[in-house]
């Protein structure tokens, strides 16, 4: 578990950490290497789960190696499927980053929402759903491990 006081708004307790894969963590179906050592490190304190529509049909090859849960969902409804792999873990005890209309849903009710933006790019509405906005998943990933940064960000 990961605990976070953030002055003005109250204690974060993290227990789960829910991604998206493409866009997110994988370019073009590729996880981005520098992502692996901070999902190695972040699984000490957090459980981690990926939750994806594998439009490119390698994410379980790719995360075979982390210690990663993965569920890969059929496509229709997909921010729902999101929504609801989040609701059933517990919302309000993850942290969830991600950067398509389909993730949506679930960064708008996790305790912490985080958009990435990547060489695909953001949702604008998934954007404005989130409490933080990051270039790199290296950068929302390293938040967690720094958590004087998400401190920073997030004090009123």
């Amino acid at each position: 578990m990961i605990e976070i006081d953030i002055p003005g708004s109250g204690k974060l307790c993290l227990r789960f950490l829910v991604t998206d894969y493409n866009g997110t963590l994988a370019c073009d179906g590729i996880l981005i290497p520098e992502v692996i050592p901070l999902i190695r490190a972040l699984s000490t304190g957090l459980e981690i789960h990926i939750v994806t529509a594998d439009t490119f049909g390698h994410a379980a090859e790719y995360l075979r190696i982390l210690p990663v849960k993965l569920k890969i969902l059929p496509p229709d409804s997909q921010d729902q499927g999101k929504a609801d792999y989040l609701g059933q873990l517990g919302a309000k005890s993850a942290v969830c980053i991600g950067n398509g209309r389909n993730d949506l849903l679930m960064l708008r009710d996790a305790a912490l929402g985080i958009c990435v933006t990547e060489a695909e790019g953001a949702c604008i509405q998934t954007l404005q759903a989130a409490d933080i906005v990051c270039r790199y998943a290296t950068d929302a990933l390293n938040l967690l491990l720094n958590p004087k940064r998400l401190i920073a960000t997030l004090r009123t």
